[in-house]
């Protein structure tokens, strides 16, 4: 069987990478540390393969075919799709059977995933990766959650499709450590005049109710707030299927800043699962 030893969430932008100067040096310095030591903390627990949850902006899927959740299970995944993203292109080793499994398990559990061998991961997955200094040194499986086009799946449905995860990781024989690293939000706008306006309020309170690991009251607060924090903040269902994948353990705050010339409110976060 096996073992979670690491879960983490951290937001992601491509501004990180195309426009690393739009900051002042100590912030930028400060969310660039607090990625690589995820990644020193990922890496130190590790892991034979890291399961990365993220959303797919319109890239893999259109409006004429968007599943609420997707999984990757194909040998290898070509990153990053967008041209203009100021990374070196590589192609990250997939692990096939894992991907697999966590499709069956979704189906036995009620679920109905997409799944693809034919991915092309986005800014979402290899930004994070890549900042965090370990893109392309263990195999990934990505489970995409849609979080950009309605309808969305709910906040309770994210929630307890990590919690399906987290089990279907523990029954799995064909690895022995996993890590899972959930990516995205928080409060932020893409392409409306609200860019930049974030909602700390709702990123701080969301963080805490992480840390209170009150899965109800998070779950209210996603709910019905989400839409005061931006269009992008609907990403925050990727950490909440991050923390129904670790269950009980308990969560801290690694960094916050608002950050409104990355026009994005900047978190990152782990479970003390280990």
């Amino acid at each position: 069987m096996a073992r979670i030893v690491s879960v983490h969430a951290v937001s992601h932008t491509p501004v990180m990478l195309n426009f690393p100067d739009a900051i002042p040096d100590t912030d930028r310095e400060a969310i660039f540390a607090a990625f690589l030591q995820v990644g020193q903390a990922i890496r130190r627990a590790d892991p034979d393969v890291i399961v990365v949850v993220s959303d797919d902006h319109l890239h893999n899927f259109f409006l004429d075919n968007l599943p609420a959740f997707c999984i990757g299970a194909a040998t290898s995944y070509p990153t990053p799709v967008e041209h203009w993203l100021k990374v070196d292109r590589q192609v990250l080793p997939g692990h096939q059977e894992l991907g697999a499994h966590l499709v069956g398990e979704a189906l036995q559990a009620g679920f109905d995933p997409a799944l693809s061998m034919d991915l092309t991961l986005d800014h979402g997955v290899i930004t994070p990766l890549h900042l965090a200094g370990i893109a392309g040194e263990v195999p990934v499986v990505p489970v995409l959650v849609n979080c950009v086009q309605p309808p969305l799946p709910t906040m309770d449905r994210a929630y307890a499709w990590g919690t399906m995860i987290g089990d279907a990781l523990r029954r799995f024989n064909g690895a022995e450590r996993v890590a899972v690293l959930a990516t995205g939000g928080l409060s932020h706008d893409i392409a409306t005049p609200r860019m930049g306006l974030l909602n700390e309020d709702f990123d701080r309170r969301f963080l805490a109710l992480l840390a209170a690991n009150d899965p109800e009251a998070l779950l209210r607060h996603a709910t019905d707030h989400v839409h005061e924090a931006g269009n992008g903040a609907e990403e925050i269902r990727t950490w909440l299927v991050a923390h129904g994948v670790a269950g009980s353990a308990p969560f801290r705050c690694l960094y916050y800043k608002a950050v409104s010339n990355w026009y994005t409110g900047i978190g990152l976060g782990g479970w003390d699962v280990d």
